[in-house]
């Protein structure tokens, strides 16, 4: 006698929840539910916290906020009803018996009929959640159509045994709500993650991952469905809202739409235009306000501006001293032309000669140095900062990781701002990012990428007067800071020692200026901020 298999169709919610925002928060999960429901979906799965946001932090201290999130959880519970029959997985904070949890319920015909409390509770890297959260340690399997499915969160299937729990409840499909936030190729280690932890155990995997900027974090989506042999079955898109829907028959996924697979320059550069879009949108800003010099870095930062917010809400300004060569001027006019933005010049010259002529009987008989060079960058930093505050526009600053890494950077100067676009990008990726930028719409003049990097702060300055080249600032910061080499590996690996020495100890006395600096996004594994947690008043020397 043949076997009478019954198809269950499970939808990914891969929706861009803001942190807070209840009301809108619920309005997205009814259309995506409704959405799916017009598909004859079983079951919808929306990413971690889906209802509040991720990450709450500190919220999560307030009793409000579980008190409302209570509410807004029943409210949606009935306007899901008109969905018959449609289970969809909601994540929400929970207060149970004086304590707090990190919850997913099903809500089903207008009722909460099951509900996982998440185990394992991530406090490394940008995840605080032990301050917040009790750990559960419950199993949750229910059944739709003949075909058992297990819930876990997030960590529960990076750590911890979960899984294993799920497994011998029964459940051949785990589905997993996730808010794993974004680095580079963070989405082909997850699905080896997964493979290794669940395809291991025999079961499906439904991965569904929050979209979206949160201050610092980009969630990348890259929501996918792995089958019992750890085969990927479908993908969901990298940086975009998606909403997908697998086939499962007896609990094997059937195959899907697999989105591309995207080389790393794209996810980095979608990454950074999705964090301004949120950042700025999210809070509320009419525009932006971008000091431009004419630079690499400026460019980069102009062009990501204006692909996330269109070139109506983007003001560039140029504030040219005596020091600004020629090529500047001539090269920031073509890119403003290429890419169509509101664009001023405006002099900081006698700014700065009002500043030293009041300075001069203080520094009298003293040689100019940084600190006439800081001068200029403080001037301009002022002057955004008084149009920000005359617009209502939001500055972005344009320093690189590199920069913020060694201290090339002036507090109150080009450090001052809302928003830090390319904190977490490394010089040599900035050069790379601008390469792709051009594949795609030659908008970044090409003497700007290849002239030789300056601050223009003095006559003929460069970068490289001040620094190692860039490859090796690069690779030194990368070892010691990424990846916590020693200083004798990083020797080790063919650096000089005089380079190490001078690299590794400007990464340590430059801390005080870098917790001065605006928020920035996160594109690597270990960003300055949530991930370097480094004392500023230390002794210590390896």
């Amino acid at each position: 006698m043949a076997l009478n298999l019954m198809t269950v169709k499970v939808a990914i919610a891969q929706m861009n929840s803001i942190v807070g925002d209840l009301a809108g928060n619920s309005r997205q999960i009814l259309d995506y539910v409704s959405r799916a429901a017009s598909q004859a979906a079983d079951i919808v799965v929306t990413p971690e916290l889906s209802l509040v946001g991720y990450p709450p932090e500190d919220l999560l201290l307030r009793a409000a906020f579980y008190q409302q999130t209570a509410i807004a959880l029943q409210d949606l519970a009935q306007d899901l009803q008109q969905f018959k029959d449609v289970h969809v997985l909601v994540g929400h904070p929970l207060l149970q018996e004086q304590r707090h949890y990190n919850a997913i319920s099903v809500l089903l015909n207008g009722s909460i009929t099951h509900t996982y409390l998440k185990h394992a509770l991530p406090n490394d890297a940008v995840f605080d959640e032990k301050r917040y959260f009790a750990t559960g340690d419950d199993a949750v399997v229910f059944e739709v159509k003949g075909t058992k499915f297990g819930i876990n969160i997030c960590e529960d299937v990076w750590n911890g045994d979960a899984p294993q729990m799920a497994r011998a409840a029964g459940a051949q499909v785990l589905l997993v709500p996730n808010a794993s936030p974004f680095h580079m190729n963070k989405s082909d280690f997850r699905i080896e993650v997964m493979r290794q932890n669940i395809s291991a155990l025999g079961m499906s995997l439904v991965y569904a991952n929050l979209l979206g900027g949160q201050d610092e974090l980009i969630f990348d989506g890259n929501s996918f469905v792995l089958d019992q042999e750890g085969q990927v079955c479908a993908q969901l898109k990298h940086c975009e809202a998606d909403l997908q829907i697998v086939d499962f028959i007896d609990g094997v996924p059937q195959a899907a739409v697999v989105a591309q697979t995207l080389p790393v320059e794209t996810q980095i550069y979608r990454a950074l235009v999705l964090g301004v879009r949120d950042y700025v949108t999210k809070n509320g800003f009419p525009s932006v306000l971008i000091g431009f010099s004419g630079g690499v870095d400026s460019a980069l930062t102009l062009a990501i501006a204006v692909d996330a917010l269109g070139a109506e809400k983007v003001r560039a300004v140029m504030m040219p001293s005596p020091y600004t060569a020629d090529i500047s001027w001539l090269d920031s006019r073509e890119m403003v032309k290429r890419i169509g933005v509101h664009y001023d010049e405006i002099s900081i010259n006698e700014c700065f000669s009002a500043f030293k002529n009041t300075l001069s009987q203080e520094f009298a008989g003293l040689k100019e140095d940084t600190t006439e060079e800081n001068i200029q960058a403080r001037i301009r930093g002022t002057m955004l900062m008084a149009m920000s505050n005359k617009y209502g526009s939001i500055v972005l600053t344009t320093g690189n990781k590199s920069e913020m890494a060694v201290g090339y950077c002036t507090l109150y100067g080009d450090m001052a701002g809302g928003f830090a676009v390319i904190k977490d990008v490394a010089k040599t990726m900035v050069y790379r990012l601008c390469a792709y930028r051009n594949s795609i719409g030659d908008v970044i003049p090409e003497r700007i990428i290849t002239r030789p990097p300056s601050a223009e702060l003095r006559p003929d300055q460069k970068d490289q007067d001040s620094l190692p080249p860039y490859d090796i600032l690069d690779g030194i910061m990368q070892r010691y800071m990424e990846e916590n080499q020693s200083r004798a590996e990083i020797i080790a690996a063919g650096y000089s020692e005089a380079d190490v020495e001078r690299i590794t100890r400007l990464i340590k006395i430059n801390e005080y200026k870098r917790r001065q600096a605006p928020v920035g996004i996160r594109i690597t594994h270990r960003a300055f901020g949530r991930d370097w947690r480094y004392p500023i008043t230390s002794k210590f020397r390896d």
